[in-house]
């Protein structure tokens, strides 16, 4: 089976929710129908991710003909997926913890797990707004990297 896979990075706030979602559905129903099967990465550390992951949901239920996965990359074990385990693995078809990210200073773990997931990817959709911050710093290791990038706050931004 080819696997297609995607990771979604994100300012923690955003301004346009709604033209985000618009776009957001655009893209995922699109991979949905034209790819074998694809593998969406998220991650859960701000707006942006929370919408990615209710849009991936709403979609594949929609769409989907068991041709896509929902996974949760965590940069570590965190309390609060411990402590609710199957609440997750009720809302992510996985949840994965990311071996390099929890070997790493915790300051830094969400960036190499980031670095990761883009390793991974054949496609990185991204909001970013500004020059700054981990998502942008994932979105600018993934366009040193080759990987192809979608960002949905195109006009916000001139260079990454």
């Amino acid at each position: 089976m080819n696997t297609y896979t995607v990771s979604f990075f994100g300012h923690r706030e955003m301004n346009t929710q709604s033209e985000v979602e618009i776009k957001l559905e655009k893209i995922i129903r699109n991979l949905i129908e034209r790819k074998e099967y694809v593998e969406f990465l998220v991650g859960r550390d701000g707006e942006f991710d929370q919408l990615v992951s209710s849009t991936i949901r709403r979609l594949t239920a929609i769409y989907s003909y068991g041709n896509s996965s929902h996974v949760l990359v965590l940069p570590y074990m965190k309390a609060e997926y411990r402590d609710n385990q199957q609440s997750y693995l009720d809302y992510y078809d996985e949840v994965e913890v990311c071996a390099e990210s929890s070997a790493a200073h915790y300051k830094s773990a969400i960036l190499v797990r980031n670095m990761q997931m883009v390793d991974r990817s054949d496609l990185i959709v991204c909001y970013i707004q500004h020059n700054s911050g981990g998502a942008y710093k994932a979105v600018r290791y993934a366009k040193n990297n080759g990987v192809e990038i979608y960002n949905l706050a195109d006009d916000c931004i001139t260079e990454l």
